[in-house]
């Protein structure tokens, strides 16, 4: 199984635009990268923002597209996640934590799924 690590771009189905996850561990590395882990969900910190959310669950996005009439008006995006990433690797552990791999999902409170895209470790052990 593929692990997440630093870099990895991630994307939202209410995101504009792709980001890159950020661990919030750097010490287990997988091909020279640090491993996710499934609890590095932090808005900013682990999980930048996907430029603008075109989600009508976000306050900012309704009320701007309130204001414009019914036409969806997209706002910048600050992601909001709800509970850790998940399925996480079944046999790889960092510092005690289970690592995310790319095939883990997170969901945004704002309604949107936010997955792993590309650029992980190819190797299944971290080190």
């Amino acid at each position: 199984m593929m692990l997440a690590v630093f870099g990895t771009q991630i994307t939202c189905t209410f995101g504009l635009a792709p980001s890159v996850i950020i661990p919030t561990q750097k010490t287990v590395l997988a091909e020279g990268r640090p491993v996710v882990q499934i609890t590095d969900i932090a808005p900013v910190t682990n999980i930048p923002p996907f430029a603008m959310c075109q989600s009508m669950a976000n306050p900012a996005v309704a009320a701007a597209t309130s204001s414009a009439g019914g036409v969806l008006t997209p706002m910048p995006c600050t992601p909001l996640i709800t509970a850790p990433w998940s399925p996480p690797a079944q046999k790889t552990l960092v510092a005690g934590i289970p690592a995310a791999t790319v095939m883990s999902r997170c969901t945004c409170a704002y309604g949107g799924s936010i997955g792993f895209a590309g650029g992980a470790a190819n190797k299944s052990m971290a080190r």
